[in-house]
């Protein structure tokens, strides 16, 4: 990931669209728990930047990381995956 041009990727559900040009998406992991061995589900949300408005509440989309935009914003979402109905 050193390398110039390597940024992170995440796949995330889109939470909230009420914003200009901004969505707020949840990225979820499973993640092991250091005491008990048990596979925890953990989330987190981000501020995304969404340049056409195209992406409402239930869509999955993949963010990638980029330079600061905002004071919450540093990522934009790159590919819509799947529409919600």
């Amino acid at each position: 990931m050193n390398e110039r041009g390597m940024r992170r990727q995440q796949l995330a559900t889109v939470v909230s669209d009420k914003m200009d040009k901004t969505v707020v998406v949840r990225v979820e992991r499973v993640i092991k728990h250091k005491l008990y061995k048990k596979y925890v589900k953990t989330h987190k949300k981000y501020a995304a930047h969404d340049e056409e408005n195209a992406c409402k509440i239930g869509d999955r989309v993949i963010i990638t990381e980029s330079r600061p935009l905002s004071k919450s914003k540093h990522w934009r979402v790159s590919k819509i995956v799947e529409k919600t109905a």
